[in-house]
């Protein structure tokens, strides 16, 4: 028998569907429910790739003594966090505050029924008694009493709750926006005391990624202004080396490592241990979104194979795996299939002597080390081996060729294989904001690796977002956050307008289409209009017209997704430059001066606002380049688009417009094209005459140090 969720579209809600709980979706309906009845609230938060919540599931959701608990005492509610990150992330802090350690999930919270105060958290239970948990169900029962023998006492708790939470946002204050450069050294500095100099990454197992702590500390590995503190304060090593250094290693062991899908592409959640061996097997579009981006930036300024490797593997399995036929990308792979987790990706020596003949298999052991006992549960996961010189072998003349031949075929067997056995499952619902994160990056890696299939594949993505999830019929325009089954709903979040607008802007870097920018410009306002607290500055993550909930925040930590308000403001400050237009730039800088604080003393865990900060007035270039509208245009425009993309700089953003686009805003539209391709370089509101020779143009970047950190007097208005 069925319960209330088996008309909802979340993957993850309808893996609940047929559970002996009366599960509800979070709706005024349940919340109605459990006033009338002065019932607790028991919230259970989780998503569909999530291993621990299968767990759960199977040892207490499906049990019908714990599930006659649970209808008996509670208002049993069901949230997949992916489609409401505006309850996970309130229920996640008070997790925190409550527990006084981190959460995760699943999230297990006990609200109350007037005005859903957390008065219980915690993660998963056990049905029995066992790692030193209490079992699940007399859990419950405890619970429901402490309730009902505090009502009096918890009458008002959402109050006091509110303001606790209230508390954590940023504050207006004195505190004037940190230089920009001290603020991008202080953060190098702090996550050099974080890091692993033997394995890369931060801290110890679990290990994740922190991609956007990486795209900072590439940031700082191209700043120039660096060097010349370095040079100033004697510490050239901690800051002008170390970020590269930091980067490098990191990138260099995670594509090594088991975190990498050697044989499909794209990246697992995280490590589980230290060197970067065996993961947690989920993929997350997300993570892929970042980690594409990073290593194609990696791969710009290092020139490392490997991270052109990485990146295009990746690319692909996004193509493959992640995009589905109306053009959107899914939100995640599970890390589980047949019931065990990693059982689709692992290994026995005895399936892979097998598959492979003598050759092969002798290849395949050298490249990823599989001598000794099996890395994981008596099969192996693939890591590559870092005492071989792989690439050293393979340029021998005398045995290369056929090295190389015999490790393809054994990848291209095991692959086939792997293709045939029961996949994990498969998230397809389509989220807004994880689709601009992974746009940023497909456009990225089209634009950096010259693969023009990757471009298209985020355009497709974008015109899905476009024609799916936006409502242009409303004054400022609304972004719906999730689609599935055809379906899209639930009022956008923050996020779901910062990525996009983001991610389109990457776009037209890559490709330059008028209805992106058109797209592009339209979320910005809408943004503005929805979200942008224009007393104080900043942007809360539910819009003005959102359901009310506990708390009403201000995000502006990265965490594994990057900061809304970091991507708000780093896309103001892009979109402003290129538009020439005022009110972006004004309201990003007023969002800045809200986290001053923040950023002077946590720059590292802003990351994605300090590299935003970078951006701050002359410090940002904008390039735009014009065709000449005759027959070889494009050529010619690729040439000197060509030549910029070649110069790795994090803070200039090139954009090349054929002569006959069309309805360019007023300001790109001055930036007119010649008889010949132009250029001009622009830094805040000054941009250089037309520049008529790619010679000239080269020049130009020359003199300026690939035009960042300059100063030049010669721009003109």
């Amino acid at each position: 028998m069925s319960n209330q969720l088996i008309n909802q579209t979340s993957p993850y809600l309808l893996q609940h569907a047929n559970n002996p709980v009366d599960w509800h979706p979070w709706t005024e309906h349940a919340l109605d429910v459990a006033r009338n009845q002065n019932k607790p609230i028991l919230l259970s938060i989780g998503y569909a790739a999530c291993h621990w919540c299968h767990v759960m599931e199977r040892e207490s959701f499906e049990n019908d003594v714990i599930a006659k608990i649970m209808n008996k005492h509670f208002v049993c509610i069901k949230v997949d966090r992916e489609e409401r990150p505006d309850l996970d992330k309130i229920y996640q802090i008070a997790h925190q505050l409550l527990t006084q350690r981190p959460g995760g999930w699943p999230l297990t919270i006990a609200l109350t029924p007037d005005g859903h105060a957390p008065f219980f958290a915690g993660t998963y239970f056990p049905a029995e008694a066992r790692y030193n948990m209490p079992g699940f169900g007399k859990l419950l029962e405890k619970i429901a009493a402490h309730f009902h023998e505090n009502s009096e006492k918890l009458a008002d708790y959402h109050l006091s709750f509110n303001q606790a939470l209230e508390k954590l946002n940023p504050q207006s204050s004195a505190s004037k926006i940190p230089d920009p450069l001290t603020a991008l050294a202080h953060a190098s500095a702090h996550l050099e005391k974080q890091y692993d100099s033997e394995f890369g990454g931060f801290g110890d197992a679990p290990k994740f990624p922190h991609p956007t702590q990486l795209e900072l500390l590439l940031v700082a590995a191209r700043h120039p202004g660096l060097t010349n503190l370095a040079k100033q304060t004697q510490s050239a090593k901690t800051a002008a080396e170390m970020p590269a250094q930091m980067v490098t290693n990191t990138l260099t062991h995670m594509a090594q490592g088991g975190l990498f899908d050697h044989l499909g592409g794209g990246f697992f959640r995280y490590s589980i241990d230290r060197k970067w061996q065996i993961p947690h097997f989920e993929k997350m579009l997300y993570d892929n979104a970042q980690l594409l981006a990073l290593y194609c930036d990696g791969y710009h300024l290092f020139g490392n194979a490997q991270y052109a490797h990485a990146a295009m593997a990746t690319a692909q399995w996004v193509i493959i795996d992640m995009q589905q036929s109306d053009g959107g990308y899914a939100s995640t792979l599970d890390a589980d299939s047949e019931g065990e987790e990693g059982k689709y990706y692992v290994w026995s020596e005895t399936d892979l002597r097998a598959i492979l003949v003598e050759n092969e298999y002798s290849v395949l052991e050298n490249y990823f080390g599989l001598y000794g006992e099996a890395n994981f549960e008596g099969s192996w996961h693939f890591n590559r081996n870092p005492e071989t010189d792989f690439e050293l072998l393979a340029s021998n003349p005398e045995t290369g060729d056929e090295i190389e031949r015999a490790l393809s075929a054994a990848k291209s067997k095991l692959l086939a294989i792997r293709n045939a056995r029961i996949r994990p499952g498969l998230d397809h619902k389509i989220l807004t904001a994880w689709n601009g994160l992974m746009i940023k990056g497909m456009a990225k890696a089209g634009r950096i690796l010259q693969q023009p299939e990757f471009i298209q594949s985020a355009q497709i993505a974008a015109d899905f977002v476009r024609d799916n999830m936006w409502q242009s019929g409303s004054e400022e325009g609304r972004m719906l956050a999730t689609c599935s089954q055809g379906k899209a709903h639930l009022n956008g979040y923050l996020d779901d307008y910062a990525f996009m607008l983001d991610g389109l802007i990457e776009l037209l870097e890559s490709s330059w289409r008028s209805a992106d920018l058109e797209f592009a410009t339209a979320i910005c306002e809408a943004m503005l209009a929805r979200f942008e607290d224009r007393e104080n500055g900043g942007f809360f993550f539910t819009s003005h017209d959102h359901e009310k909930l506990l708390c009403r925040q201000k995000y502006g930590a990265d965490d594994a997704i990057p900061s809304g308000n970091g991507a708000a403001i780093l896309g103001l400050l892009k979109l402003g430059n290129l538009l020439g237009e005022t009110k972006y730039l004004n309201s990003a800088e007023t969002a800045l001066s809200l986290f001053a604080n923040d950023l002077e003393h946590h720059p590292s865990v802003n990351s994605l606002m300090t590299i935003a900060l970078q951006h701050l007035g002359n410090q940002h270039t904008t390039v735009i380049i014009r065709g000449d509208g005759g027959p070889n245009q494009n050529a010619a425009v690729q040439k000197w688009k060509r030549f910029c993309d070649d110069q790795y700089q994090p803070l200039t953003h090139i954009f090349a417009i054929e002569k006959d686009a069309k309805n360019l805003p007023p300001t790109l539209a001055l930036r007119k094209a010649g008889k010949t391709t132009v250029a001009y370089v622009c830094k805040g509101n000054h941009c250089t005459p037309a520049i008529t020779s790619l010679e000239e143009l080269k020049k130009q970047f020359s003199r300026d140090g690939g035009t960042e950190d300059s100063t030049d007097s010669s721009f003109a208005s």
